[in-house]
């Protein structure tokens, strides 16, 4: 599967120390810049209300460490790299060992600065085209947040629902059930009698994030500016954009329920239901729903679920929300996904945290259920048209390595691994891109375009631990897709003999590519068969092999008796029963062939 690589690329001439001097000037002259954007009273009016010294001062700390961390970084690949040629060993080993290291220092970085730090290490992990040093080292932070007092949750409850705990709730539980880099949950009781998980926001978070923000933009223009090929801004624009609508509760809430609404009438998937009384802006207070993560095999093992169709029924849900609905839930990580042994299947599944939302424009998803029919059907043309469309010119050959694993000329059935001439062809095309290409190409990508690659990451890596095969994801999205574009087709002529052939032809073709998904799944099915059937007769064979080998065993152990009952006979004639312990032991007489 090809990834597009953050950092590395052409090895440079000039000389380290110079790179580093003025990578470290960065870090000496940010704070003016800095300071102007987070103190200006018209981006931020209610600065007065807050403890304004100490967030000021921790402000100016985290954004110490995210300059020295960065320029740490940049530093590092421009020294280690210098002299090397792009196309050694050397080059390639050098690299991979730098990313690593760059990795555990912003990871080190997100555990110092928590809140939005560890948010925007969570949004780069997810993204597949970073290389997969940082996605998998930046992946712990998924599970890892650290609860605010309660002491402090108390009082946002307080001042956000305008009434005290005991007033609301008959009970409290003061430790958090989960708690994440924004907010923490707890589970509680209303005076109605409701069991209900009431979500709040960690207190300060906007003026954290006015600071978090203007540091992330101001690090990612300066790396660009000293080195014009590493550009990011696509990344921080993307990253504000999903972490100012996570703040508002309320929209959250109306997500939850948009939600909820078009899966009415899917019986897997399970919504916890709002409480609007009592939710704001920084508390939301919803239903409890139970439940264990997602990828948690040994609780499904144990509940006697198939991890196969959990998997099958999460991706066809975010294949829906794609191509169907265009309205799309942006952070399917395993903590925002809960399986119930409660439902028709033997499970359902619970969606959580609908803070990150993303609305895609209707062009776009005409257009991307345009792109996954086109790849089903290997059109090359399509392809690239789609290619121009999107911004990307000669990059959209890359679209069916980066969602399916085929190259744009494979011959391959969709699913199918590539051959090894394909591999060697592709591995080759690879080596002549650089970071230029990789930033012309994200930055040429619509945002949704960006919006629906990071969510099919976290969906592809969900999928891996449930251990699925990817066609799993493959062919639900093939299908959504058309189901996405069909219906909606049809002819903007008044004449309505063309409306309905139009419509008669469009339908023609549905029912064809149907018809050759259908084909594709049973092929699967078939394959997924054989293979059960094949560990069931292996275990069968297997067995029966065991018994075999037992019964010789045995029957070995008995004619090493027989003289032993013969000799028996020969001392103790009176009071042994010879023929009867022959037939107990052999189940023959003596004199009888053994």
């Amino acid at each position: 599967m090809l990834k597009f690589g953050l950092f590395g690329g052409k090895a440079r001439g000039g000389g380290g120390g110079a790179a580093r001097t003025s990578l470290y000037l960065i870090a000496s002259t940010g704070f003016a810049s800095l300071t102007y954007q987070t103190l200006n009273p018209e981006h931020f009016p209610y600065i007065h209300t807050l403890n304004f010294p100490f967030n000021f001062l921790n402000g100016v700390v985290r954004s110490s460490r995210a300059l020295f961390t960065i320029t740490s970084c940049v530093v590092d690949y421009e020294y280690s790299l210098h002299g090397l040629s792009v196309d050694s060993n050397e080059y390639g080993l050098t690299l991979s060992e730098i990313h690593l290291r760059s990795a555990k220092r912003i990871l080190k970085l997100c555990h110092a600065n928590k809140g939005f730090y560890v948010k925007a290490g969570q949004f780069v992990a997810a993204m597949r085209q970073v290389p997969k040093e940082y996605s998998s080292t930046l992946s712990s932070l998924q599970d890892q947040a650290v609860p605010c007092n309660f002491k402090a949750i108390k009082e946002v409850i307080i001042r956000s629902l305008g009434k005290d705990l005991s007033e609301i709730f008959i009970s409290f539980d003061e430790q958090p059930v989960a708690a994440a880099s924004i907010a923490q949950v707890h589970r509680a009781l209303l005076k109605d009698g409701q069991d209900v998980a009431v979500k709040v926001q960690y207190p300060g978070l906007e003026y954290q994030m006015k600071f978090d923000l203007a540091t992330m933009d101001f690090l990612s223009k300066s790396v660009a500016w000293f080195f014009p090929e590493y550009r990011f801004n696509w990344m921080v624009s993307e990253f504000a954009k999903t972490i100012a609508s996570e703040l508002d509760f309320i929209q959250e809430a109306k997500n939850s329920e948009r939600t909820a609404k078009n899966f009415i009438n899917n019986s897997v998937i399970k919504i916890p239901r709002v409480v609007w009384d009592f939710t704001s802006s920084q508390v939301l207070t919803m239903q409890f729903c139970e439940g264990q993560k997602v990828d948690d095999l040994e609780y499904l093992r144990q509940m006697g679920i198939s991890p196969l169709k959990v998997a099958k029924a999460l991706v066809e849900v975010f294949a829906e929300m794609i191509f169907i609905y265009g309205f799309l839930h942006g952070d399917p990580h395993p903590g925002n996904i809960l399986v119930s042994p409660e439902g028709p299947g033997g499970f359902s599944l619970v969606l959580l945290d609908h803070g990150i939302y993303k609305q895609l424009d209707e062009g776009f998803r005409q257009a991307y259920c345009q792109l996954w029919k086109a790849m089903i059907l290997m059109d090359s043309k399509k392809i690239q048209q789609l290619g121009e469309n999107f911004g990307v010119g000669k990059y959209s050959r890359y679209f069916p390595v980066i969602f399916t694993g085929r190259t744009i000329n494979s011959k391959s059935a969709l699913g199918r691994a590539m051959s090894p001439e394909e591999k060697k062809y592709l591995k080759q095309e690879v080596k002549s891109l650089r970071m230029e290409d990789v930033s012309s190409f994200m930055e040429s990508l619509p945002p949704d375009f960006l919006t629906v690659l990071r969510t099919d990451g976290l969906l592809r890596s969900l999928i891996s631990k449930l251990e699925a095969p990817q066609r799993v994801r493959l062919l639900a999205y093939a299908k959504c897709a058309l189901r996405g574009l069909y219906p909606q087709e049809s002819s903007e002529s008044d004449s309505l003999v063309i409306v309905v052939l139009s419509r008669f032809k469009t339908g023609i073709r549905y029912i064809q590519l149907r018809l050759l998904l259908e084909i594709m799944d049973l092929v699967f099915y078939m394959d997924s068969m054989r293979r059960s059937l094949t560990t069931r007769l292996g275990q069968v064979a297997s067995s029966a092999g065991n018994v075999i080998r037992n019964l010789f065993t045995l029957s070995q152990h008995f004619l090493n008796l027989y003289p032993v009952v013969r000799q028996l006979r020969i001392c103790f004639p009176e009071s042994v029963d010879y023929e009867f312990t022959m037939q107990l032991v052999f189940g023959a007489k003596e004199g009888s062939e053994m």
